[in-house]
């Protein structure tokens, strides 16, 4: 238990949004913008999907009420996904309602490939009602992403592009990191040239590096983009980035439910596990 309890205390904000608060306002007076993250994830019972639709409207009156430069980002599982997908939508549309009214913003997240079309179903219907209050992540090692990357241009999307982290078969998704980058590369090639805002949510120096080439070769506006990396990695990278004139969000996990959120992600890839251990160390 003590290598999770390690980590956890690196790489989480706090228990509570009251200690993930100042973590996050130091993070702004750095100029950098913050995504804050519930962890938790698969509720099978109402009342808990209920209770957590509460806890990120509250989250979304606390980031208000102390000025924040912080949006938050979401798990559909978390708001009743494995219970009824009506049900889910009830809640995802109570907490857009809140996002609304707060001129907020609410990141869908992506969780493995056995939500993915529901989660894209969702988020589209969301979109119609709430427009540019909730966004989307897309993974770019399914083979799917191409056609899913295609609509969500044409809709004009806010989408986040991350590589993916789950532990797919390689009849769903591509294995090699070298085909990863390659899809990586054309679908930020897309988003960027074809909607009016992208996330770029990446460690990778190698990708990193290119976003930067193609923005400079292609003539992209620094405010067309953002780079985004995990809480507790790269501080001094993302203040580089940022002293270069690049906007970065840095996502910011907090809540009780740290052991099964790292748990999980040490079991499912064991790049994973190279991937904390190598960064810790690097600035």
């Amino acid at each position: 238990m003590q290598l999770p309890f390690f980590l956890a205390k690196r790489f989480v904000a706090g228990e509570d949004f009251s200690h993930a608060a100042p973590k996050v306002r130091e993070l702004n007076e750095k100029g950098i913008s913050v995504t804050l993250d519930l962890l938790g994830e698969n509720v099978t019972d109402r009342e808990t999907a209920d209770a957590t639709t509460r806890e990120y409207c509250e989250l979304l009156d606390g980031i208000h009420e102390q000025e924040l430069d912080s949006t938050i980002s979401i798990k559909l599982t978390m708001l009743g996904l494995d219970i009824d997908t009506e049900y889910c939508r009830q809640n995802l549309f109570t907490l857009l309602d809140k996002a609304r009214e707060r001129d907020q913003f609410v990141r869908i997240d992506m969780e493995g490939s056995d939500y993915t079309q529901r989660t894209l179903d969702l988020f589209f219907d969301a979109r119609k009602k709430y427009g540019r209050h909730v966004g989307i992540v897309i993974q770019a090692y399914l083979y799917r992403s191409r056609e899913d990357i295609a609509a969500l241009v044409h809709d004009k999307a806010d989408v986040r592009l991350c590589k993916g982290a789950y532990n797919e078969p390689s009849s769903l998704a591509y294995k090699n990191m070298t085909d990863i980058r390659a899809v990586f590369k054309e679908y930020a090639t897309e988003l960027i040239k074809g909607t009016d805002f992208t996330r770029i949510a990446t460690h990778d120096d190698h990708l990193i590096e290119w976003t930067k080439r193609f923005a400079d070769e292609n003539a992209i506006p620094k405010d067309k983009f953002e780079f985004q990396l995990l809480y507790g990695l790269r501080l001094s990278t993302c203040e580089d980035l940022v002293d270069e004139g690049y906007r970065v969000r840095i996502y910011v996990p907090y809540g009780t439910m740290w052991l099964p959120y790292f748990s999980r992600r040490l079991r499912e890839r064991k790049e994973n596990i190279w991937f904390i251990l190598s960064n810790m160390f690097r600035k």
